[in-house]
């Protein structure tokens, strides 16, 4: 395996600091930090960082698409899409998928399973399946009640490589759901849900500790007394210090306003970005096909959305059209906090909420996974587990 060493780097470690420094590759993992000459190896390849940022890559819990690729759609767009994300400066994903996790797709879903096995530009951890337990369709997941044969099922399907499932709390039957998750090491997410306060505290006394696209799909309770303000799953969530949330960080799913005040409910610990991308995500603006039946008008400063004049949700919202530098780089913009904690939101946070323990830092023994930034928040170099993926030169 190859090694290499960067040199002239601007190091960030996520949460704390930035130090100048070297970084040396090894064996897929990072080997040492400002390593003695005598520790390279004499045939390991030299870089050169000029100066720029080093940092952990980026790693999206919530992704359905990027590019022109659905990844459930098939073993090939899934492959395809994962090895477009590196570009991005994303070195690990957990594949989103919420329209085949029923019996009649089970057999789709064991063929996306066997697939991961040839993904290598990129880390997946594992799969995050969004759904089918929920309460509120969305984007057309299922909406059933808890059902732990079925969840057995596809568990079974994804041969062990789920690693983190969505649910709604006010979905029926949803409890032995949460706890025989977390008896398997699967991390519950709330969402698409309009639940209860008393739900929702029994999800998370459950074990359902993570609220995902977090304000988007919690429909806000209605109002049956005036002058009386409901509370339900959002208020609850804030107000629980067990619980960690995640943002689509592109200025329309959820303002930036809303970004500020989970920050000052949870820390910047208890916050984490995602882009639950979608097909054109990290394309040019313009108009591109679907597997939907219809095409999307992709911009970077409205999302994507639904561009047929014939289909009666015309110009409404199609999924995201973010990529994890873009949300890194809008969070620059929204919160006023030291960088070294924005990015955490992007690598050591995600790996601690899914228990990815090497990965997310800047440490000896660490993944490999590092990218080299230029100042505008595009990736110039991309490295996963050790190996470079990805340069813009």
């Amino acid at each position: 395996m190859a090694t290499t060493l960067i040199q002239n780097a601007r190091i960030l470690y996520p949460g704390t600091h930035t130090a100048p420094g070297a970084l040396l590759l090894q064996d897929g993992r990072i080997g040492a930090i400002d390593p003695a000459p005598t520790a390279v190896p004499a045939d390991a390849t030299r870089l050169d960082a000029q100066g720029r940022l080093l940092t952990p890559g980026l790693i999206d819990l919530h992704t359905h698409g990027i590019g022109h690729h659905l990844y459930e759609s098939s073993p090939e767009s899934l492959q395809a899409g994962l090895g477009f994300a590196p570009r991005f400066g994303t070195t690990a994903v957990l594949p989103t998928l919420y329209r085949v996790m029923n019996r009649p797709s089970l057999p789709q879903l064991e063929q996306l399973s066997r697939a991961l096995d040839h993904v290598s530009d990129v880390s997946v951890p594992g799969w995050h399946l969004e759904g089918p337990f929920l309460k509120l369709p969305g984007a057309g997941a299922d909406t059933i009640p808890g059902d732990l044969g079925l969840l057995a099922e596809l568990l079974a399907a994804t041969g062990g490589r789920t690693r983190a499932m969505s649910i709604s709390p006010d979905t029926p039957n949803i409890l032995p759901v949460i706890e025989r998750l977390v008896e398997q090491s699967i991390v519950p997410f709330i969402t698409h849900t309009r639940a209860s306060v008393e739900e929702t505290e029994r999800a998370i006394d459950a074990g359902a500790c993570h609220a995902t696209h977090f304000y988007d799909v919690f429909p806000v309770p209605d109002i049956t007394e005036p002058g009386v303000r409901p509370c339900g799953a959002v208020e609850t969530i804030l107000a629980d210090p067990r619980c960690s949330v995640d943002f689509i960080c592109d200025g329309v799913h959820v303002a930036p306003v809303a970004v500020r005040a989970a920050l000052a409910a949870k820390g910047f610990a208890g916050i984490v970005l995602i882009t639950d991308s979608n097909i054109g995500a990290g394309l040019p603006d313009g108009v591109y096909p679907t597997t939907f039946g219809f095409p999307v008008k992709v911009s970077a400063t409205n999302a994507a959305r639904i561009h047929d004049p014939a289909h009666k949700s015309h110009g409404g919202l199609a999924g995201s059209a973010l990529t994890m530098n873009v949300g890194i780089a809008n969070l620059h913009r929204w919160l006023k906090i030291p960088s070294e904690q924005i990015w955490a939101m992007g690598t050591s946070n995600p790996a601690r909420r899914m228990g990815l323990k090497n990965k997310g830092a800047i440490a000896v023994g660490a993944d490999a996974d590092v990218v080299i930034w230029n100042d505008n928040f595009t990736a110039a170099h991309t490295w996963v587990a050790g190996r470079r993926v990805f340069s813009a030169a």
